[in-house]
C-alpha cells in the first residue's frame, strides 16, 4: 500500500530526524537519491547538460546538492536562481565547487532550450496557489523544450496537500519525492502535472494512519472474496440490482453483469427490465414485485438507470442492508433518507452528479476533488466514491481517504459506471465494509478497463467482461 502524508506531518517527522542527525545529513540523503534518479532517466551522465531552477529554500538547496553531484559526473550544470540573495548557501557553494555555474534569469529560456534534462526546485512543500510570475515564462519554455523535467519533491505549482491547481504550474516527467509521497501527487489534477513519481527513503517515521491510501494489487487480493469448501450461494452473499426503466434498459443489463463478476452466490433483479436482463443473463434471479418481495439480499445495487423511479429508490433505503446508491438514485435519494440508515451506505458519484450533490459547478469539484469528496461524506452520513481519473474513497467517519488510478481515458464510456456499481455491490454482499468495497471495486474496474480497452475504444460490455481477468491478475492466478 502506497500511503500519503500531510505537510505537517511531513515537516514534524523531519524535525524529529534532523535532530537526530548531523547538519546537514538529511538534504544530503535526499539530494543522493535525487540525483541517482536524474542519472537513470539520463542514462549517460557525462557531457549532458543539465537545468536547475532554484528558488529559496531547502527545496533548491536539494536540487543544487544533486546538480553538484551530477556535475562530478561529466556534466554540464547551470543553476538559474529565482531568488539570489536566498538561494540555499551551502548548496550553491558545492555546485561550483563541483564545476557547475550559475546565469542568471535573462538567461533561463535559452538554457533551457538547450537542456537535456531541468530540474524544477522552485517551490518546496509548503508553496500555495500557482507559480509567481516570474517563473510563468520558465514553466512554459521547460513545456516547450525537449528536455525531461524533473521536480523535487513535488511540481511547482500545484498544491501538495489537496492536489489543487490554482495557477500555472511545472510539468514534470519525473518526481523525485522524499519520505513519503503526499496527496497532491496522488490526486488529479495535480497528478497529472508529476509524471512517474518515484519515492526515495530518507528514514522519516510517520503515523501509522496517513492522510490517503493508495491500494495496490496484495492490499486487494486480501480484500476479494473467495469462498470455502462449504460455502453455498447465500453465503457467498447476495445482491440484489434496482436499475434500470423502460427508456434505460441497458443500465440493469449492465449493472447485473457486474454484480454476477463481483463474488457474490447470486444476483436478484428487481425492475421492468427483468426481460433484457434474463435474456442475456439467464443466471439472474428475476422479479416483477419490487425490493421488498424481491427475496432475501445482503446488500442492495439501486440508481443506475432509475429514470425518475423515486419510491423503488426510497424503498430500497429503507432496507437494513448495505445500500449503493448510484446515478439516478443520487438524483433521487433525500438526504436526511440516507442520514438516517443504520446499515452502510455507499454513494458513487461523478464529478457532474458530486457538483449537483454539493450545489456546486462541477469545475469546482473537478479542481478540488479531496475536499469534495470528504464534504459529500460528511453531509450525507455515508461512504462516498467519488468517480473520476483517481477515483477517490471518503467515509464519513473521517479517517484516511482512498485513491484508486488503475483506470484509463477508456473508460470514460456509457454504462461503464453500471459495471462498476454492480460489481462494487457484489462485494458489499460479500461482506466487505463500504470503504473496501469501493475501493476493490474500483481497483478491479479500472484495471479491467485497461485490459479491455489495450489501448483502442471499449464499450462498458467489454470491461464487464474483462472483470475476471483483472480479478485473476489481483490474485496472481
Amino acid at each position: 500500500m502506497r500511503t500519503a502524508y500531510s505537510v505537517e506531518t511531513v515537516r514534524a517527522a523531519e524535525r524529529e530526524l534532523m535532530a537526530r542527525l548531523p547538519e546537514g545529513a538529511l538534504m544530503q540523503r535526499a539530494a543522493a537519491g535525487l540525483a541517482a534518479a536524474c542519472a537513470d532517466l539520463l542514462g549517460r551522465v557525462y557531457g549532458r547538460r543539465v537545468v536547475l531552477l532554484v528558488g529559496s529554500g531547502d527545496n533548491g538547496g536539494d536540487a543544487l546538492y544533486a546538480g553538484a553531484r551530477l556535475a562530478r559526473r561529466g556534466a554540464g550544470v547551470t543553476a538559474v536562481l529565482l531568488s539570489a540573495e536566498r538561494a540555499h548557501g551551502g548548496g550553491l557553494a558545492a555546485l561550483r565547487r563541483a564545476g557547475g555555474s550559475v546565469a542568471g534569469s535573462d538567461a533561463a529560456e535559452r538554457l533551457i532550450e538547450r537542456a537535456d534534462l531541468v530540474m524544477d526546485g522552485i517551490v518546496g512543500i509548503g508553496g500555495k496557489g500557482g507559480l509567481r510570475a516570474g517563473a510563468v515564462p520558465l514553466a512554459a519554455a521547460a513545456e516547450r523544450s525537449r528536455a525531461a523535467v524533473v521536480a523535487v519533491d513535488l511540481p511547482s505549482g500545484v498544491d501538495v496537500d489537496t492536489g489543487e491547481v490554482r495557477g500555472v504550474a511545472m510539468r514534470a516527467d519525473l518526481t523525485v519525492t522524499f519520505g513519503t509521497h503526499k496527496p497532491g501527487l496522488l490526486i488529479d489534477p495535480a497528478r497529472e502535472y508529476a509524471g512517474s513519481v518515484r519515492l526515495v527513503d530518507i528514514g522519516l517515521e510517520l503515523p501509522v494512519e496517513a492522510e490517503l491510501e493508495a491500494l495496490q494489487h496484495v492490499d486487494v487480493a486480501r480484500l476479494l472474496p473467495v469462498p470455502q469448501v462449504e460455502s453455498d450461494k447465500y453465503r457467498r452473499g447476495v445482491v440484489g440490482i434496482a436499475a434500470g426503466s423502460g427508456r434505460y434498459p441497458g443500465a440493469a443489463v449492465l449493472a447485473v453483469a457486474g454484480a454476477l463478476r463481483g463474488g457474490a452466490g447470486a444476483v436478484r433483479y428487481v425492475g421492468p427490465a427483468g426481460d433484457a436482463v434474463i435474456a442475456r443473463y439467464p443466471e439472474t434471479l428475476v422479479s416483477d414485485q419490487g425490493p421488498k418481495r424481491a427475496g432475501r439480499v445482503q446488500a442492495w445495487v439501486v440508481g443506475p438507470g432509475a429514470g425518475d423511479d423515486a419510491a423503488t429508490v426510497a424503498e430500497v433505503l429503507r432496507a437494513e442492508v448495505p445500500v449503493l446508491v448510484d446515478a439516478d438514485g443520487l438524483r433521487l435519494a433525500e438526504v436526511e433518507a440516507v442520514r438516517g440508515r443504520t446499515a452502510p451506505t455507499l454513494m458513487t458519484p461523478h464529478a457532474g452528479e458530486a457538483a449537483a450533490l454539493l450545489g456546486v459547478d462541477r469545475g469546482e469539484v473537478e479542481g478540488a476533488r479531496l475536499a469534495a469528496v470528504r464534504e459529500l461524506a460528511r453531509r450525507y452520513g455515508a461512504t462516498v466514491l467519488l468517480k473520476g481519473s483517481t477515483t477517490l474513497v471518503a467515509d464519513s467517519g473521517g479517517g484516511a481517504v482512498r485513491v484508486n488510478s488503475t483506470g484509463t481515458g477508456w473508460l470514460a464510456t456509457a454504462g461503464s459506471g453500471d459495471v462498476l456499481s454492480g460489481l462494487t455491490g457484489s462485494l458489499l454482499a460479500a461482506g466487505l465494509s463500504a470503504v473496501d468495497a469501493g475501493s476493490a471495486g474500483a481497483y478491479v474496474h479500472g484495471l479491467a478497463g485497461r485490459f479491455a480497452a489495450d489501448g483502442a475504444p471499449v464499450g462498458a460490455q467489454d470491461v464487464a467482461g474483462a472483470v475476471v481477468r483483472a480479478w485473476r491478475d489481483v490474485r496472481g492466478e
